[in-house]
């Protein structure tokens, strides 16, 4: 029994560092790649969208249980710019500016990790949560609130992420 289970998580280990080196070596795309060269590197983007330069918006994202986001724009002739992580505190601080819908978080982002609402029964919020490291060390998700009707984004913050919380708060 023993060495079946050696050789399994010998074979996980494996699997988890191919992931691991795959994305890692996602951001060293140098940029004017062929999209099409990345795609077949690195499999179908997770989410694309339309640009107003007639390229796309491509987001690998490892959303709803990881913490890491890909993404590039496409020129019209299909060539990436560089690509880069998406879920991080420096790059959550676009969302200072301008106006945010839910169609330009998607593109900005790529789908959150989980959508709900909060408040009271008569002031229901939408939030969109995606998981990230804050701080590239805490297991964290931003949370970005839509308000009540769900279109334009009027607050966002990092909290913990509740999946590595356990037991801390054992007493409720």
């Amino acid at each position: 029994m023993g060495y079946w289970r050696r050789t399994l998580s010998t074979a996980a280990a494996v699997l988890l560092l191919s992931a691991l080196t795959a994305c890692a070596n996602m951001a060293k795309v140098p940029p004017g790649t062929p999209a099409n060269q990345v795609i077949s590197q690195f499999g179908q983007p997770t989410y694309t969208c339309p640009l107003d330069n007639g390229g796309r918006r491509l987001i690998w994202s490892m959303q709803p249980f990881g913490q890491q986001a890909w993404g590039t724009n496409t020129d019209a002739e299909g060539r990436v710019e560089s690509v880069e992580q998406l879920l991080t505190d420096a790059h959550f601080q676009v969302l200072k500016s301008g106006e945010w819908t839910p169609e330009r978080l998607l593109c900005e982002f790529g789908p959150p990790a989980e959508k709900t609402g909060v408040g009271l029964p008569s002031s229901i919020q939408i939030v969109w949560s995606w998981r990230y490291m804050q701080d590239g060390v805490w297991y964290s998700m931003m949370h970005v609130y839509l308000g009540q009707d769900g279109e334009r984004v009027t607050r966002f913050h990092p909290g913990p992420d509740p999946r590595y919380e356990g037991d801390r708060f054992w007493w409720f």
